[in-house]
């Protein structure tokens, strides 16, 4: 479950990075959009790029979470993939995370593979 300061921060037009495990051992860090369902972490991205194919492999993830009027105010959440989501439900998402970010209604950059998902379980929080 997560807490309700990182459900906040989650919740809000706040920038996050997600890192997971390279097949080499060493981590990988990149910037995301975030968003969550009161008990999960929700990370969209495609199918094809690094990040997925490391959390389908690997489902050890942390993602950090700032608030990004006051970047002392954060959130990092260290958790497990509980599910990789795709279809329908994962192209609507991107939409609505486009609207969070950006005000806009659809996500306007085309789409190389398919819109997935990460679904993340979180298994220790820090919060400040």
């Amino acid at each position: 479950m997560l807490e309700e300061k990182a459900k906040e921060l989650l919740s809000g037009p706040n920038y996050a990075t997600i890192t997971t495990i390279l097949p080499d051992g060493h981590p990988q860090s990149n910037m995301v959009w975030v968003d969550h369902d009161g008990d999960h972490v929700l990370v969209n991205t495609e199918i094809h790029r690094q990040k997925a194919r490391n959390a389908m492999r690997d489902p050890r993830v942390t993602v950090f979470v700032w608030d990004r009027d006051d970047m002392w105010s954060w959130a990092e959440i260290r958790g497990e993939v509980a599910e990789i989501v795709r279809g329908p439900e994962a192209r609507d998402h991107i939409d609505k995370l486009a609207n969070k970010y950006l005000g806009v209604d659809g996500y306007q950059n085309p789409i190389q593979t398919e819109r997935v998902i990460i679904k993340i379980a979180p298994k220790r929080q820090l919060i400040r």
